[in-house]
């Protein structure tokens, strides 16, 4: 999808033959990680910068133990690192830091609109949504701030005379990130592919950023990536 929303390519499953099925507009998924720049954003928000120091250390809320993916804690840490990581405990305390309302606010201004629960957990992404919301909702981080409308068609054209029957109203271009929080953002996204959990989505000689998730059980993984031109999001897993 380019930064202004207009689709450029969608693959909704691996083959077309053995399922009509399209995973990226239709499959209701635990974005895992990918929810957390929500997050990040949310606390930039309410005036915490990417050096910020954090706690990485075990926590529990309400009997519910979250750890990191590699159950190693790295203690103080700035929320660039902590993200690039993708430190889950450092993400659950920013949520209940800034709340999970609060959050879920960030994440439907930006263009989330499937249903999300306010709660602890929401810093991990386990609310679902599909493929192209998120995607869309990454497009701000990639064009400076603006809201997009996730779209693949922009005008029909009869094939005979070339008559126009349809053609797509452009978005209103409504600010939902201030651009120095895009910044921020875009420079501790960045980091997610020199020296966190997406080096190996790094293109040698493009500036790109992302971010990776896992949902629990490792049933589903994703990543949402952008340059300052595309933005691309990549689910894997079983229907």
């Amino acid at each position: 999808m380019t930064q202004d929303g207009a689709g450029r390519a969608m693959v909704g499953g691996r083959n077309y033959s053995e399922s009509q099925y399209n995973r990226a507009v239709t499959a209701m998924r635990q974005p895992g990680s990918s929810f957390k720049p929500f997050v990040y954003l949310t606390a930039l928000e309410q005036g915490l910068t990417p050096d910020t120091v954090r706690q990485d250390a075990p926590i529990e809320v309400k009997g519910w133990r979250p750890e990191n993916y590699t159950h190693e804690y790295f203690g103080a840490v700035t929320l660039t690192q902590a993200l690039a990581m993708s430190l889950n405990t450092v993400a659950i305390r920013l949520g209940l830091e800034v709340g999970p309302k609060n959050v879920v606010r960030t994440a439907h201004r930006l263009g989330i609109s499937s249903k999300l629960e306010p709660n602890a957990s929401i810093a991990l992404g386990t609310s679902e949504v599909c493929v192209v919301e998120l995607v869309g909702a990454y497009a701000p981080f990639a064009n400076g701030g603006l809201a997009v409308s996730p779209h693949v068609v922009t005008r029909i054209k009869t094939q005979q005379d070339g008559k126009l029957l349809y053609m797509r109203q452009p978005d209103e271009r409504n600010q939902v990130i201030d651009p120095r929080y895009v910044g921020m953002m875009n420079a501790m996204m960045r980091e997610t592919l020199i020296s966190g959990t997406a080096k190996k989505a790094e293109i040698p000689g493009w500036p790109a950023a992302g971010k990776t998730g896992t949902s629990q059980d490792y049933r589903d993984a994703c990543f949402i990536g952008y340059t300052a031109t595309l933005v691309n999001g990549v689910w894997l897993g079983n229907d």
